[in-house]
């Protein structure tokens, strides 16, 4: 049996693997050892590999910012946070559903996570939502919709994890990514604002700007999390290693010693909350550095760039193909797996038609973030589905709104490399 087969077997099995509920990371484990064994690639660099791949101190950053936002829902400062955004916007037509939107873009600002941003609003604004009248379907999709931006607006997990296997500086990735991230805000708080005016949903109040500075005074922890992150990152005083740190440090005596919400036998959950994640993602990371060399033995980089230039080669065409890559593929995987496996294949081929690399990294998880309220997969559905105790094909027709508009943003950030790569020159 010639090594193509071999392959292309192995690839049906693990398929099939994925399919029937394995772990990611196992079926990739096993795809590599059966493809290793066709390709005659030595199993006994595999681990050292695998170990050579995470050693990597850039890398401490992903548990330090996934810990910092079970600590931000611990010490209640999300829920102040979401609390000003509700005084702020509550005026408006639709304005609790276009708050629990602006609420996930401040929640986002620190903890990095679509999960963790959809779970967290989700339990504090979905029964406000509720209680003013709001669809039960279309307030829990607004809140699974809220939640993409959670790996787009800085700091963000899979930014970290897009830096270090293609090797950009995740500074610069992160501040690539804020006007996107407020772009996505903003079109899903039209969509909000339109479908409440439309149907008749939710209440208006009188703006009170006494309200509103009441609620930003009180959820000043909030805002100077944000600060610590964003500033000391592109200040140059932190690398994004140590502004995680100095986020955990900060949010452990906020929640300690100033709202006074976690408690020491609190601790240990929290830790071991984020370290489950944390173990979820380490091993998919590893295992990427191991997929880009079995990629680079087998030709699958110069093989995708054929098909790719099979319709046209152009600037424009190439990056379309790559873009429609991404959706699909994010319709049926997380964002973690779609980086590992997609991100060294298409990288270069965007580069070769002059795509710059940081744009491309902004456009690519854009992308993939969108694949978060996309059946059959849909993530951020299944967590407001939890969340809400509402059947998961309710959300479906709901979200398509949210949807439509988050791909024309999309496209916009694929046509015009300034909105990812402007306040990239002042860093």
């Amino acid at each position: 049996m010639d090594t193509t087969t071999l392959v292309i077997l192995a690839s049906i099995g693990g398929t099939v693997l994925f399919l029937i509920g394995v772990p990611v990371f196992l079926v990739l484990g096993l795809w590599i050892v059966m493809a290793s064994n066709a390709i005659g690639f030595t199993l006994s660099n595999i681990p050292t590999t695998l170990f050579e791949g995470i050693n990597f101190f850039g890398l401490l950053a992903l548990p330090l910012f996934i810990l910092t936002g079970d600590m931000i829902s611990a010490a209640g400062i999300a829920r102040r946070l979401t609390d000003f955004s509700r005084a702020a916007l509550s005026w408006l037509s639709g304005g609790m559903a276009i708050s629990t939107l602006g609420a996930c873009g401040l929640f986002a600002a620190i903890s990095g996570s679509n999960a963790a941003t959809t779970a967290t609003i989700g339990k504090i604004m979905y029964p406000q939502l509720v209680d003013e009248n709001y669809d039960k379907r279309f307030a829990a999709a607004t809140i699974a919709a809220g939640g993409v931006v959670g790996i787009i607006i800085p700091p963000s997990v899979i930014f970290i994890v897009y830096g270090f296997i293609m090797n950009l500086p995740i500074g610069t990735l992160f501040i690539a990514g804020l006007l996107p991230g407020i772009l996505m805000v903003i079109a899903m708080q039209m969509v909000a604002l339109y479908m409440a005016w439309r149907n008749g949903w939710g209440m208006t109040f009188a703006f009170s700007l006494k309200k509103t500075l009441i609620a930003g005074a009180k959820a000043y922890l909030g805002f100077l999390a944000i600060f610590i992150v964003l500033f000391g990152i592109y200040s140059g005083i932190f690398s994004p290693t140590e502004a995680a740190a100095m986020t955990v440090g900060y949010c452990f005596v906020a929640g300690t010693f100033v709202t006074r919400e976690i408690k020491l036998r609190q601790v240990p959950s929290i830790l071991m909350s984020s370290g489950q994640i944390t173990g979820l993602l380490a091993p998919l990371i590893a295992i990427s550095i191991v997929m880009q060399q079995m990629f680079s033995l087998m030709g699958a980089e110069q093989a995708i760039r054929d098909f790719v230039m099979s319709f046209g080669g152009g600037y424009a065409v190439t990056l379309a193909v790559c873009m429609a890559i991404v959706l699909i593929t994010g319709t049926i995987l997380e964002s973690l797996p779609v980086t590992v496996i997609l991100a060294p294949v298409l990288a270069p081929l965007a580069a070769h038609v002059g795509v710059d690399p940081v744009h491309f990294a902004v456009i690519f998880l854009v992308g993939a973030s969108i694949g978060f309220i996309t059946p059959p997969y849909g993530l951020n559905l299944y967590v407001a589905s939890s969340v809400t105790s509402l059947p998961y094909l309710q959300l479906v027709r709901f979200v398509v709104p949210y949807f439509v508009a988050l791909v024309l943003v999309w496209a916009l950030v694929a046509a015009f490399p300034v909105l990812s790569l402007w306040l990239t020159q002042f860093m």
